[in-house]
């Protein structure tokens, strides 16, 4: 059985006028200059009996419709079912998003559009040129440059796994690497450029010490882990992309064959549990809202508003360009908004949120992903749980329904289990929905392995 492979990457950087997402409520971020391009890149794998695909996408998150747009497109073109093609995200905030996010960068359907035509012509290329290759894996950890940012000492994910495919006479055709760590460096230093951020800098990395070679990053579950807050600066923004690509290129060099004739993949809708908000506590966000702006009041905002909406307050203004109030009533006009909109369907809507849970199989190694900004504890309940040697967590994959906390944070109210939900038009997860989308994902990594 032969086994081919190809790969191609294709411009995604947005035209002038476009809003980069996240990193606070109401900016406006349209972007200045273009630090560095952002890119769809694809890799397709094919044994002449089953065939993969991977997207990766230099956005922030991505819709169920924007990932059903590709698919339906690569799908029409080659040979690859729509269940064995995975869209995801590095999730850099110096990127515009699809699908949207309430109050934090708006999309623009032109845009978001092209991207998905885009992204589609990177894979339908990448099937295109499809040629003799071998592949292989390997598995290290990286420690030392990120940290769990919503518990002191709280578990980080240090596995940097690769992927190698090699052409047949012995050079790189392309890479995939995965690691964890919210990519928010370059927004820190250029909040109005549009860069791919770390992500892009440990690719490029990568490509300059294998010339030829194209390489796809896939984000991890970053969800509570960022990079250190040290290497914000100008002085040391390069220190944790030399560090992890440097890891990656000696890792690559020691990788060890994977069976690629043993190809699988599979996909599922998990149904994961909600609660509904209650009046009161909708009543709350909504008359702090129109008593603020009513009132122009900034008064005890950092105990209030400012403790439950963002993670850091006076961050917050600094972002409005150090207004107070600019910053108040822009989380003000966040809660009379999200409010407005959940209104409409509160008491109709179930208590419950399906999401696409899927698994890719190359050999030994494999990849699994979800649609959330996926917490640590549960992604090493799902490495604890997996049948392969080599493990890719790909998360802001294939969808997007925000942040996926486990219960210590569900249970605490944080920003990520009570603040999220309110952007992504949703109800929230509960202490159990996180033990349901582990137990989906292992259930999809045992069904490729038994293929």
């Amino acid at each position: 059985m032969s086994v081919r492979a190809g790969a191609h990457r294709v411009c995604i950087t947005p035209p002038p006028g476009v809003e980069l997402t996240g990193w606070g409520y109401y900016l406006e971020r349209t972007w200045l200059d273009i630090h560095d391009d952002l890119n769809a890149t694809s890799l397709v794998v094919d044994n002449g009996e089953s065939a993969l695909a991977i997207v990766s996408l230099d956005l922030m998150v991505i819709s169920e419709a924007f990932t059903r747009r590709v698919r339906e497109q690569v799908s029409a073109a080659t040979d690859l079912s729509e269940s064995a093609i995975l869209v995801c995200c590095e999730h850099s905030h110096n990127a515009p998003a699809s699908g949207g996010l309430l109050g934090v960068g708006e999309v623009d359907p032109n845009y978001e559009t092209w991207a998905a035509d885009k992204a589609a012509e990177s894979a339908i290329a990448a099937w295109q040129s499809r040629e003799p290759a071998s592949l292989s894996a390997g598995s290290t950890e990286v420690t030392g440059l990120t940290f769990n940012r919503t518990r002191e000492n709280g578990p980080i994910d240090p596995t940097l796994t690769t992927l190698r495919v090699d052409r047949a006479d012995g050079g790189i055709l392309a890479v995939v690497v995965g690691f964890q760590a919210h990519p928010t460096i370059a927004t820190v230093l250029r909040p109005r450029s549009v860069s791919r951020d770390a992500p892009g800098g440990i690719c490029d990395r990568i490509e300059a010490a294998f010339p030829g070679s194209v390489v796809l990053y896939l984000q991890g579950a970053c969800g509570d882990v960022n990079f250190l807050r040290e290497f914000s600066t100008l002085e040391r923004c390069e220190e944790p992309i030399n560090a992890v690509g440097a890891a990656a290129v000696e890792l690559l060099r020691q990788t060890t064959p994977v069976d690629a004739t043993r190809l699988g993949s599979s996909s599922i809708r998990a149904r994961i549990p909600t609660r509904r908000w209650t009046r009161e506590e909708i009543d709350h966000d909504r008359e702090e809202a129109l008593q603020r702006l009513r009132d122009k009041d900034v008064s005890g905002w950092r105990d209030t508003i400012g403790r439950v909406m963002t993670n850091r307050p006076d961050d917050m203004v600094a972002r409005h360009g150090g207004d107070e109030w600019k910053a108040v009533a822009a989380m003000c006009r966040f809660n009379q908004a999200w409010t407005d909109r959940m209104l409409v369907d509160l008491e109709t809507r179930p208590e419950w949120l399906d999401t696409e849970i899927q698994a890719l199989r190359i050999g030994d190694f494999a990849i699994v992903s979800n649609s959330s900004e996926f917490f640590t504890t549960l992604a090493l309940r799902v490495r604890d749980g997996s049948p392969f040697r080599h493990l890719m967590l790909a998360c802001y994959a294939n969808g997007r329904i925000g942040y996926m906390p486990d219960a210590h944070d569900v249970e605490r109210r944080t920003y990520a289990s009570y603040q999220s939900p309110k952007y992504c038009n949703q109800f929230p997860f509960t202490a159990e929905s996180g033990d349901v989308i582990v137990a989906a994902m292992i259930e999809q990594l045992n069904a490729v392995a038994d293929d």
